[in-house]
């Protein structure tokens, strides 16, 4: 079960910030998934997740929500 970060409503950079803020706290292999409306944050989660070599699982759209996948870098 993913731990969920609610980032709807917030604009670049706040998603990218808090989900790096939540991903510190968790261990190698969990699960974060970030609720987020900011089109801007599919290009940053693809770019954050590269840079910081956690696993971009899965982004998908459900109306004006994007609902952002990552598992934690083991």
């Amino acid at each position: 079960m993913a731990e969920v970060l609610d980032c709807k409503g917030m604009q670049c950079p706040l998603p990218v910030v808090k989900t790096a803020q939540a991903m510190k706290k968790m261990s190698a292999g969990d699960e974060l998934e970030l609720l987020a409306t900011d089109p801007g944050v599919e290009p940053d989660m693809n770019a954050w997740t590269k840079r910081t070599g956690n696993e971009l699982v899965s982004i998908t759209k459900d109306g004006d929500v994007f609902h952002v996948l990552i598992r934690k870098a083991g």
